[in-house]
């Protein structure tokens, strides 16, 4: 057993750096030593706030997550490391694994994903988000030609939005409140809106906000008989909508989409089949727009209030281990 250092929530506001036992590798397991790790605005900001609904906190735990919400608790899903000891085929390998922010950890070697060589290290931190804008198209099954909003542009959105934009023949437009945005949607190829300017008549609108007025919106941007697909997690925190309005007469549709279940019309390809398309859409370097700030580990009990707090707003924050970020 060796001590690792890993990033703890002792209470919601409250992050601190422990020291945390590590394992003796078994047979089937491997050693990973992380290069970077991303920090998730959205889902680790309701987390760092002490938002998980008790009735969700089962479910919403990460794979690896040690403690209990809403604290202590050490989270975190998006993790880059170099096997250091484990089957042959992978030692000395780069690989993505849904892990906290922490130095070394050992895993079972089916948990980590291969990073392909024209996949730097850096943008594979964002494996875990990219997969879940496939899991989203998945279930929204966009067809060619299709006009598509996707309203909010954090982290998600823009994920789903540089995947639409290689859709033949759609109108993708990204839509948000912060004008600062459109930067991010021209490297992606899209387009961008501010809500009040969106194009309407969308045949799909898919909705990352978590917001009850982005959801509304969403709605009003619909084309007849339109669908909204909704990958936004509230945590705690109610939604309000006016489905007395045009919801019924114009036969709209909301459901959802969560990472946490493959699509169930691409089941057969599983969870690691759904990482594997996630991997080779980024050797597109357009998802470099994705990451607005750096930093290292040891400053995260500093930098984590600011960054899951939005001052400055931005989208994902890398961490770098041993002096890189």
């Amino acid at each position: 057993m060796t001590d690792a250092r890993a990033l703890w929530l002792r209470a919601p506001g409250e992050p601190e750096i422990r020291d945390v036992p590590v394992e003796e590798r078994g047979p089937g397991e491997v050693l990973v030593r992380t290069s970077f790790s991303g920090v998730s605005r959205g889902t680790e900001a309701i987390v760092f706030r002490g938002g998980v609904p008790e009735s969700q906190r089962e479910i919403m735990r990460a794979p690896f997550q040690e403690g209990d919400f809403p604290g202590p608790v050490k989270y975190g899903y998006l993790n880059v490391g170099v096997v250091e000891e484990g089957p042959a085929d992978l030692v000395g390998r780069t690989v993505f694994c849904l892990y906290p922010h922490q130095t070394h950890y050992v895993v079972p070697a089916s948990w980590v994903t291969v990073v392909p060589p024209d996949v730097p290290p850096e943008r594979a931190v964002l494996a875990g988000t990219v997969e879940t804008a496939v899991n989203a198209l998945w279930d929204a099954a966009p067809l060619v030609g299709d006009r598509i909003a996707v309203v909010g542009a954090g982290m998600v959105g823009c994920a789903v939005a540089a995947v639409l934009a290689g859709l033949p023949g759609a109108r993708v437009q990204l839509v948000d409140p912060l004008r600062s945005r459109s930067s991010v949607a021209a490297a992606l190829h899209t387009g961008f809106a501010q809500p009040e300017d969106a194009d309407g008549d969308c045949d799909l609108v898919v909705h990352t906000s978590a917001t009850s007025e982005g959801l509304a919106r969403s709605l009003e941007l619909l084309a007849d008989e339109g669908e909204v697909v909704d990958m936004s997690w509230y945590g705690d925190r109610p939604v309000t909508l006016p489905l007395g309005e045009g919801f019924h007469p114009r036969r709209l549709t909301i459901r959802s989409s969560q990472v946490g279940t493959v699509a169930p019309r691409r089941a057969r390809r599983g969870f690691a089949g759904r990482r594997d398309v996630a991997m080779r859409l980024l050797a597109d370097d357009r998802f470099d727009a994705l990451v607005t700030s750096t930093g290292t580990f040891e400053e995260l009990p500093v930098t984590l209030p600011r960054v899951l707090t939005d001052e400055p707003p931005g989208l994902l924050h890398r961490v770098g281990y041993g002096g890189r970020s």
